[in-house]
């Protein structure tokens, strides 16, 4: 890998798998964009949050990744997973969908992300994790949010979500 490449780490939701129809599809939307490797992590192995964790800080240090040329994007638990991953150490970007933030059961319910570049986007009718808490963790850190009229899955909005996520790598300097 040269200096130059770009890391695009997705992870994927407690219930979903790396080739789920989301990750796939943000996937081949970053594999678009010269110099980036898109890698899908898989955490089907535990539902554990901080083994999921684990698993992400392993498949970055594998690629040698860069946290300064690295975009973390997840849905559900694995948008916890990519904001609680840059809130240990500052990346280029995080893009969370639906993010299972502000919720009791994970021991680090808000992480403070830290990257250069975030936007979160959230269904109004999730009925896994509630739009406030996420819509007050975004307030309280000053956070872009993008609120859409679905549900958890994001599942009516694929084709947004990708233009969304497009739009976001190109903010990033991709």
């Amino acid at each position: 890998m040269t200096a130059t490449t770009t890391h695009v780490f997705l992870s994927h939701g407690l219930e979903s798998g790396p080739e789920s129809t989301k990750i796939q599809a943000m996937k081949e939307a970053a594999e678009s964009f010269p110099g980036v490797t898109a890698v899908a992590v898989d955490h089907r192995s535990s539902k554990d949050p901080a083994t999921r964790l684990e698993q992400m800080r392993h498949a970055m240090e594998k690629a040698g990744a860069d946290p300064g040329r690295t975009i973390l994007a997840g849905s559900s638990m694995g948008g916890w997973v990519c904001a609680q991953t840059s809130a240990e150490q500052p990346a280029l970007g995080c893009f969370l969908l639906a993010p299972a933030l502000a919720l009791p059961r994970y021991t680090q319910s808000s992480p403070a992300i830290q990257a250069e570049h975030v936007q979160i986007i959230h269904g109004w009718d999730d009925d896994v994790v509630p739009a406030m808490p996420v819509i007050a963790l975004a307030e309280q850190q000053r956070l872009p949010m993008l609120m859409l009229a679905d549900g958890h899955r994001l599942e009516n909005s694929l084709e947004r979500v990708v233009s969304e996520f497009r739009q976001f790598l190109v903010r990033a300097g991709l």
